[in-house]
């Protein structure tokens, strides 16, 4: 096959590792696969710059232009980072009939549908494998191996930095800011850590896999979004007293008429093959008609495993001659603001009569039963703490059960959502 020359927007940590990776075995995977890769190209903020890596003079450029206007340049991967000037520079290859292979989930999910338009336009290939998961290849499993099945629910722990806190707490009993600066001066976390433990990279994620999985845009701004901030050693103690493993989970779930979209705390029976992904690793729990139940696991982060993903999609669009284009309804379905969940509701309860008959009095008023309840601390005249699960229940109706309670007898402290 004659020489596929590439362009990398960037050379910092994930660049840096597709640099690496093709220059110490790209002769491994030319003789796999039949495909000479050559960078052309780096661009680099300053040629003085540039992570360290043995690159030759003459690859690096500071001119986007080099890359997206270079005829001889096939593939652009993009490794920049961020919405902009990502996003653009990438509409800009795909304009000018170059394939693009990306990391980037937020210029990715923020501008998915441009993108995927102009890659139509030209017949670009546009390649994102490496956007969700890092090396776990779950987006071609379900843009291939699994495409004659109807996926109905997607589970996954896809941010690593948010496993390894919940990891370290459940672990050791620590609060979370306490394994977050530990987290950050490991390097596990960033300085600015919102991205990660408020759920937005989580997210993007979602939005991604579940607009691929349901062949229906599912927009990040319509995904519901809560991070792990409140969560407390206590809560995760009494979860695994009651049977439960807490994750910051990005649920998917094609109800029909509906689809589900959140990314929040979760608390999963102790025995579900994703109670059982710890540190940074990264798991997609998936449920289809004809294959049933699946999971996969793997490195979701990091310059190698993504580098790897990288690489494996250079080689799918230098090999297509027609490039695949995710099918999307014309009219995607609505993305419900109201699911049903179990729940697990934390309260501090004055210890006297008549507490438990209000709090189990709002919840029938709903229409909600309870599965399971357990009191901690009780003493004459002073609070308790008191755990409800309930059965499956309606967001909504559980919500205004929490409104409703009076906080001078019973103080909602944490509520956490239950899947099975």
């Amino acid at each position: 096959m004659k020489e596929v020359v590439l362009g990398l927007l960037g050379l910092g940590n994930i660049g840096g590792g597709v640099w690496d990776l093709i220059r110490t075995f790209g002769s491994e995977v030319e003789t796999r696969t039949g495909v000479p890769l050559r960078v052309k190209k780096a661009l680099v903020l300053d040629k003085r710059f540039h992570g360290g890596k043995d690159v030759p003079d003459e690859v690096l450029t500071t001119d986007k232009n080099d890359i997206l206007e270079d005829p001889e340049i096939q593939i652009v991967c993009e490794f920049l980072g961020g919405e902009q000037p990502a996003a653009s520079m990438m509409l800009r290859a795909l304009e000018n009939g170059k394939s693009v292979v990306t990391a980037n989930k937020m210029a990715l999910c923020l501008h998915f549908d441009e993108l995927r338009a102009m890659a139509k336009k030209t017949g670009a290939g546009l390649y994102y494998e490496a956007s969700v998961g890092g090396a776990i290849p779950i987006i071609n499993a379900i843009q291939s191996p699994l495409i004659a099945n109807h996926i109905e629910q997607i589970m996954g722990i896809v941010n690593g930095t948010t496993n390894y806190i919940l990891t370290r707490m459940a672990a050791e009993g620590a609060e979370y800011e306490d394994v977050l600066k530990d987290a950050q001066r490991l390097g596990l976390a960033e300085p600015d850590p919102t991205a990660d433990v408020e759920g937005f990279d989580a997210a993007y994620k979602l939005s991604i896999l579940g607009s691929l999985a349901f062949h229906s845009r599912v927009k990040v701004e319509n995904v519901y979004r809560e991070g792990i901030t409140k969560v407390s050693a206590e809560d995760i103690a009494f979860g695994r007293e009651m049977g439960y493993v807490l994750k910051l989970l990005a649920i998917g779930k094609d109800n029909g008429d509906t689809i589900e979209a959140r990314v929040h705390p979760v608390f999963l029976p102790a025995d579900h093959p994703l109670a059982r992904v710890d540190g940074s690793l990264n798991a997609v729990y998936l449920y289809g008609h004809s294959f049933k139940d699946m999971m996969l696991e793997g490195r979701g982060a990091g310059d190698a495993p993504t580098a790897s993903a990288i690489v494996g999609d250079i080689i799918q669009a230098a090999q297509n001659a027609v490039h695949p284009m995710p099918y999307l309804q014309e009219n995607p379905k609505p993305v419900a603001d109201d699911w049903q969940s179990k729940y697990f509701i934390r309260m501090k309860a004055k210890d006297a009569p008549g507490v438990l008959a209000e709090v189990t009095g709002l919840l029938a008023g709903e229409g909600i039963s309870v599965s399971a309840m357990m009191q901690k601390g009780a003493a004459p005249g002073g609070k308790a703490t008191l755990i409800v699960i309930t059965h499956i229940a309606p967001e909504k109706a559980v919500q205004r059960v929490v409104k409703s309670l009076n906080p001078e007898i019973c103080q909602v402290e944490n509520v956490i959502r239950v899947e099975a």
